[in-house]
């Protein structure tokens, strides 16, 4: 029986409580809906805070309040984790609030909040990009700022994100044989993410390719090719000459160097 009087009850708090927010949102009275909102926001009622914002926006355009009004709205979508709509909003209040004292934190937000819309790595990486543009662009303004530290810490994961996502677009053309696509693809890796995490990976695949390539070559290409290959093994042994991959490569390293020995004793 108890139970059953605390779920009255409870309804009709909710009931009421719903009722008062409807009657709210018809209100013209909007320094009431502006103080109800800000204390939802307090509450984490983020939906009910947004929605009110929303309605006391356009009346308090121009004024003191805008600004707050902005940056409240903005911290509700992110509350909802709608990150790129808060981004967006953090970006806008940036722009139309230059001189806000709390613009170095929204310019903070507005990048954290396309660190957190960034996908899989292997979908498309717009968002990733607009975060690292966003958190260097912070960096740059406020370097003195107590969130560098963890805005370089986020810009190196998404780099690394960017770094696998174009190692493992080279890896697919090395899987399906590809080899002059994956030897293009993988120097560019090297070129656009030098100190990537992968990189003794990518140096691994690319001898491979190049190995490959010219084990498959036409006779007259074959020369240039195992020596190219040659080349990347010497490379590689001498930046990471206890690799795992050391084993595997010396045997195709002896393969080059028999093909090349035979080539001079041809040609004597």
């Amino acid at each position: 029986m108890k139970r059953i009087i605390c779920v009255l009850l409870l309804s009709i708090v909710l009931f009421s409580s719903c009722s008062e927010y409807q009657k709210l949102l018809k209100s013209n009275d909007y320094e009431l809906k502006y103080k109800k909102a800000v204390g939802y926001y307090g509450a984490k009622d983020y939906v009910r805070a947004y929605n009110l914002f929303e309605k006391v926006r356009v009346v308090f355009r121009g004024t003191a309040k805008a600004p707050t009004i902005a940056y409240y709205t903005a911290y509700c979508l992110y509350g909802q984790r709608d990150y790129i709509s808060a981004g967006d909003l953090f970006n806008n209040l940036i722009h139309t609030f230059p001189t806000a004292s709390y613009v170095e934190e929204c310019m903070y937000m507005r990048a954290y909040c396309y660190y957190l819309s960034s996908p899989n790595f292997r979908l498309d990486q717009a968002e990733t990009n607009r975060a690292i543009d966003s958190f260097q662009l912070f960096i740059n303004r406020y370097p003195a700022s107590s969130r560098v530290v963890e805005s370089n810490k986020y810009i190196d994961e998404m780099r690394d994100k960017l770094a696998y996502k174009e190692f493992e677009g080279a890896k697919s053309y090395y899987d399906r044989e590809r080899y002059k696509a994956a030897i293009v693809s993988l120097q560019n890796c090297l070129k656009d993410y030098p100190e990537s995490r992968h990189r003794e990976e990518v140096l691994y695949l690319l001898f491979s390719s190049r190995y490959e390539l010219a084990v498959h070559s036409v006779e007259k290409k074959k020369i240039e090719r195992y020596n190219e290959a040659r080349e990347e093994y010497l490379t590689f042994v001498d930046e990471f000459p206890q690799s795992k991959y050391k084993k595997e490569m010396e045997k195709k390293y002896s393969d080059i160097e028999e093909f090349l020995s035979d080539l001079k004793v041809e040609n004597k």
